[in-house]
């Protein structure tokens, strides 16, 4: 994939990186300039995931990421969106009927700084998923979760045509204390995040790809960690890169007054 500027429609977008929060125009901001000026393109993933490191809200990379796209402001990379497949792809390919097993992505990550100007988040997006569109014609659509439990509920998917198809109460994310930090419990068995493991066993002294590898189960971890499971909602989104596909969603469009009706978090993931 090549480079492309930004010509889409504007669109609003006031959060970035899960965190919902005032709009504060950067310093560095000269008059008549905007997101239109912003120069997406693809990045080697070392580059990308440093930056998520220090970026997203989550300090996690996404292991399973591989299409990587820079976004840069005055020549200095201040964004970054991640695409990659989903960790449970079996469950997710289902979502939407006659999809191949390589007919979809995830977008695993999404990170921006603050000297991005206002709307850059949205046109990202849109940029992106031309690029994929037009390089990579047999993806179809592109699910994004937002994670209603530490950060926002997906204010800027709603904003950028994509489709809310899941609300539910978390079950999947689980704070450690000794830690001091959030996990999928999905990183406990896929054996992919050894970096989480080392720390987890400099720390706690507890071996998970040991305990994976003997069959212990994943609640038996998850109670040796002393884990618990964080309260709020995960919230799923499809955009249909191929909008024939929107007619094949195997399960129904929630409208997006139900995030109101719940009362959840803005914010971006």
């Amino acid at each position: 994939m090549t480079k492309e500027k930004n010509n889409e429609p504007n669109t609003r977008g006031k959060e970035r990186n899960g965190r919902a929060k005032e709009y504060i125009a950067p310093s560095g901001l000269s008059e008549g300039e905007s997101a239109k000026d912003m120069e997406i393109k693809t990045i080697h993933a070392s580059i990308a995931n440093e930056f998520v490191r220090k970026q997203h809200y989550s300090g996690k990379i996404a292991v399973n990421s591989c299409l990587h796209f820079g976004v840069f402001w005055k020549g200095e990379l201040e964004g970054v969106l991640q695409y990659g497949s989903s960790l449970d792809k079996r469950k997710i390919v289902g979502l939407v009927k006659d999809t191949g097993w390589n007919q979809f992505l995830e977008l695993n990550r999404m990170a921006f700084s603050q000297a991005l100007p206002r709307n850059s988040e949205s046109r990202a997006l849109a940029i992106t998923m031309k690029l994929i569109r037009r390089h990579l014609p047999r993806i179809k659509w592109v699910v994004s979760f937002a994670d209603a439990t530490q950060c926002g509920s997906g204010t800027i998917y709603r904003a950028s045509g994509f489709v809310l198809t899941g609300i539910r109460p978390n079950s999947s994310i689980v704070y450690v204390p000794a830690m001091n930090e959030a996990f999928t419990k999905l990183t406990f068995t896929t054996l992919k995040s050894h970096a989480v493991y080392d720390r987890i066993k400099r720390v706690m002294g507890i071996d998970i790809v040991k305990e994976a590898r003997g069959a212990a189960s994943m609640k038996a971890i998850i109670e040796k960690l002393g884990a618990q499971v964080l309260k709020g909602y995960q919230i799923r989104y499809i955009y249909f890169i191929d909008q024939t596909y929107r007619e094949k969603l195997t399960v129904p469009e929630i409208p997006f007054s139900r995030i109101r009706e719940l009362n959840l978090p803005d914010g971006v993931v």
